[in-house]
């Protein structure tokens, strides 16, 4: 039952980051599914797939992404 939670968490928070149109807030849910999908892989007894799932798609990815907004910004004088 945990792991219908978790997929269904997973997927709505793919879909919400699919339709935002702020990219801070994508970059949130997408840390969002990975964290939960990281959950997923360790309820299943995969640990190794979970470390690299939470240190990747829930951290690295969304700072990266979050940097990259910040970088594109225009500034206004």
């Amino acid at each position: 039952m945990l792991e219908f939670v978790l997929m269904v968490i997973i997927i709505i928070s793919a879909i919400l980051a699919l339709i935002q149109k702020d990219l801070l807030k994508a970059a949130i849910l997408t840390g969002f599914s990975g964290g939960a999908l990281a959950v997923l892989f360790q309820i299943l007894l995969a640990p190794d797939v979970a470390l690299t799932q939470a240190i990747v798609c829930a951290v690295i990815i969304p700072v990266f992404i979050a940097l990259a907004v910040q970088k594109t910004q225009r500034e206004d004088n």
